[in-house]
């Protein structure tokens, strides 16, 4: 964790880039953050432990190796307990405030529900976050100054490799914890692949990701029990060239979960995720996307 003063002077997010690049892939890594504002630590109930519960920790440095094989990397330095990405902009909960909300604003998502909106309410299970009610203008900046540029960010990656490749792929990394158990009951999975039950991704590239990671010895599951989030949903368009995978890892295969710190599994996994990167990036196109090259 590092404490900053605020994301006036500190980024909230960066753009890893490399000196060329050289395949269709985007990779993104919105909930690593680990950047907390003074003012936000100061409102929490939470100790410094706790609020860490639903950051994806480490995920960034688990994918830094793809952008020197040629893929950039768009990865967030504030946490997912201030503002979450993989959101609909304005999925609010009005218990949480002062103020009315405007009008616009989703306050009847299953999200928002569990306490997981755009500005969460809980980490964990289920702990609170917050000693008080927040202003909406709290809200509302952090999505005008953080929320919207990071996915204008993020626009601005794939669209810039659809136009040089004629597609665009992005790999959307997150981890879970490792309690997480398949929803048909059978064990826990190392991996879970998310494409919106095959709507948001060419279903050859997620069947040949699950190949990879299976052929290395890892527990996959698909879609269950998480099948992509916003982000997910919102940029995978296969039909117009663009695909979006969601990653879900096992943080048991890397980190101590307690103590928010790596263990001895962390190089070894970092080592097998270049392996399948190199691996994915690889693959025959006109064998994985032969809609968009159709359309070319």
């Amino acid at each position: 964790m590092h404490v900053v003063s605020g994301f006036e002077e500190t980024q909230a997010f960066e753009v890893l880039r490399p000196a060329e690049q050289r395949v269709p892939f985007v990779f993104n890594s919105p909930h690593s953050g680990r950047h907390y504002p003074e003012t936000f630590l100061a409102a929490s109930r939470l100790d410094r432990g706790a609020i860490r519960r639903s950051e994806d920790a480490f995920v960034d440095e688990l994918f830094s190796h793809v952008v020197p094989t040629g893929s950039p990397l768009l990865r967030a330095c504030f946490p997912r307990a201030y503002l979450d990405v993989n959101r609909e902009p304005y999925e609010l909960d009005p218990k949480m405030f002062e103020d009315r909300l405007p009008s616009y604003a989703n306050s009847r998502s299953i999200r928002v529900a569990g306490g997981l909106g755009t500005i969460a309410r809980v980490v964990g299970e289920a702990q609170e976050i917050y000693r008080g009610r927040l202003s909406v203008r709290e809200a509302l900046d952090r999505i005008e100054t953080i929320y919207k540029p990071y996915h204008q960010t993020l626009r601005r990656l794939l669209a810039e490799t659809h136009v040089s490749f004629g597609y665009a792929v992005l790999v959307d990394c997150h981890s879970m914890p490792s309690a997480v158990r398949s929803s048909d009951g059978g064990p826990r999975p190392d991996f879970i692949l998310g494409d919106r039950y095959g709507t948001s991704c060419a279903g050859p590239l997620v069947d040949a990701a699950a190949e990879v990671l299976r052929g290395m010895g890892y527990r996959v599951s698909r879609n269950k029990p998480y099948a992509g989030g916003f982000i997910t949903e919102h940029y995978g368009r296969p039909i117009k060239g663009l695909h979006a995978l969601q990653l879900e890892i096992n943080r048991g295969l890397y980190m101590d979960e307690t103590r928010t710190e790596r263990h001895a599994g962390f190089d070894a996994l970092r080592e097998d995720l270049r392996r399948f990167a190199e691996t994915l990036v690889s693959l025959p196109d006109a064998e994985l996307y032969p809609d968009a090259l159709a359309a070319e």
